[in-house]
């Protein structure tokens, strides 16, 4: 089968598509209703508003709307593999947890989340978005976490903050970085956290396994003219080890599983933009 055969259907899937952002727009969308459930939140949430803000959003009050990033089945079932080796009964702690969105994804594979945030961090649009059945919310500053855990996942450090040395002070066996080295090109600011943030840490600690996912340069407005553009961003995925954890085994091929819903607009989209650049490559004019 053409790998291509796919698009064929690509004017019903845009006209699927743009209905979603549309209603996510409006807050028709169940993303924007604290009282249903997480599953019901997240089904056809538009990809859209995982590398998109509302355009309602005064980023004077409010952090990214859903999430600064969008996450992928494979690699949270992929920390989950990593963090049930560590313990029985395995407690990670969710650092910048923002609304909980993406440590529940990540509580959802089988591991107790606990999200600590900080009362005076910027919250998100949606201030709330979590699986109340598996995701545990706290308020806490980071120096003053009061409970003992064994995964410290700082997941989008705040911008130009280095809190590396805080979580060290709680020598968790797995520390699990999820970040971008993306610089502001107008303050000049890391876009999280800084570099030294992500590697320089205690030799007892040893990055294990690390991986990352490229958002390409304009990957909506590209099919799409009257969508906007964006940058071309590599978030990375890095995991450091304590001393007595530093041969856990890496996953096989058994980490299959249904993908998250806005994964399938992914998989379109990418099919897409390779659709084109094929097509370019062959001398057509686009």
């Amino acid at each position: 089968m053409d790998k291509f055969e796919k698009l064929r259907d690509m004017e019903s899937f845009s006209d699927d598509m743009f209905n979603r952002i549309f209603g996510f727009q409006q807050k028709l969308h169940p993303a924007w209703n604290t009282t249903l459930s997480f599953d019901q939140r997240i089904q056809d949430l538009p990809l859209h508003y995982l590398v998109f803000s509302n355009p309602d959003r005064d980023p004077k009050q409010f952090g990214s709307t859903v999430a600064p990033y969008y996450p992928l089945r494979g690699e949270m079932r992929t920390l989950a593999h990593y963090i049930k080796q560590v313990a029985q009964n395995p407690v990670v702690c969710d650092l910048h947890p923002g609304n909980g969105f993406t440590g529940s994804l990540l509580a959802r594979e089988g591991v107790k989340v606990i999200g600590v945030r900080d009362a005076q961090a910027k919250p998100n649009q949606i201030k709330d978005f979590y699986d109340g059945a598996c995701y545990e919310m706290r308020e806490a500053r980071i120096e003053q976490i009061g409970f003992a855990f064994d995964v410290a996942l700082s997941s989008w450090m705040p911008a130009g903050e280095n809190f590396t040395p805080q979580i060290l002070r709680y020598t968790p066996k797995l520390i699990i970085f999820i970040h971008t080295d993306h610089v502001d090109e107008t303050t000049h600011i890391p876009q999280t956290g800084t570099p030294e943030a992500f590697r320089d840490l205690p030799a007892r600690y040893q990055l294990i396994a690390e991986w990352s996912i490229t958002r390409p340069q304009d990957m909506f407005h590209e099919i799409w003219p009257d969508l906007s553009q964006n940058i071309e961003e590599t978030r990375r995925v890095k995991i450091y080890a304590d001393a007595p954890f530093h041969h856990l085994a890496a996953p096989g091929d058994e980490l299959g599983g249904e993908k998250y819903p806005w994964e399938n607009e992914l998989d379109m989209i990418l099919l897409a933009l390779e659709a084109k650049t094929h097509l370019r490559a062959m001398g057509h004019q686009l």
